[in-house]
């Protein structure tokens, strides 16, 4: 409770109830304006503590970055030490992933990182897979049209099932790698920046997945 209320306080911080994001949110398509400046923006869906948001944010002060988390008390972390390192293209808003489509007008989002989703795997659950068709659409929308994902995910099904995917569908897909710190020529940006959980994984000898790709217009 006490996060939840310092969460209130804090600058980087937007906490729209669900109706307020689905009769209008007033950052759809402002997020320039939330910034003050034209910058790229990159997301992190499913953020947890914001590890990815704000690290990436420290390395790239030219981009903007969100995290977005249902759980208000895990990204609160991030939202201290972006306010705590003087941050300014760090936030983090509070909703359900499947309403990302009504944070962000078309067009508005450069990046979006996917890190270490729940992978839904009991079938009747795929409907909140954050990498089923009906989401792809969802990231569709809110795209550039060059605009770039990342899944990283400790699940093997999970990359799997996506790399399945996106070739099924005719997707672009950019790079893959079933265990990425077994690969020397993995890009940076993804093995310079663990999350609390990954770190974890690896502890355990569990390989970590990653894949890059575009979605056609």
């Amino acid at each position: 409770m006490k996060r939840f209320r310092e969460n209130e306080t804090f600058p980087n911080v937007v906490q729209p109830t669900r109706e307020e994001m689905v009769d209008g949110f007033e950052w759809k398509g402002k997020w320039a304006e939330f910034f003050k400046n034209d910058h790229p923006i990159t997301l992190e869906l499913g953020c947890g503590k914001g590890e990815y948001t704000v690290d990436l944010a420290r390395k790239h002060p030219d981009r903007n970055f969100i995290g977005i988390d249902i759980k208000g008390s895990r990204f609160w972390r991030g939202a201290k030490t972006a306010i705590e390192e003087g941050l300014q293209n760090v936030a983090f808003l509070r909703t359900q992933i499947e309403l990302v489509d009504y944070a962000f007008a078309k067009a508005e989002i450069s990046e979006i990182w996917i890190t270490f989703p729940d992978p839904q795997i009991k079938y009747k659950r795929t409907k909140h897979r954050m990498t089923n068709p009906e989401f792809l659409d969802r990231y569709r929308t809110i795209l550039k049209p060059d605009g770039i994902i990342h899944l990283k995910t400790d699940s093997e099904y999970m990359h799997g099932y996506t790399l399945g995917l996106l070739q099924g569908l005719g997707e672009e897909v950019l790079y893959a790698h079933h265990n990425i710190y077994t690969n020397t020529e993995a890009p940076e940006e993804v093995v310079g920046t663990q999350t609390f959980y990954e770190k974890q994984y690896l502890e355990l000898g569990k390989p970590i997945t990653y894949m890059k790709f575009k979605l056609r217009r």
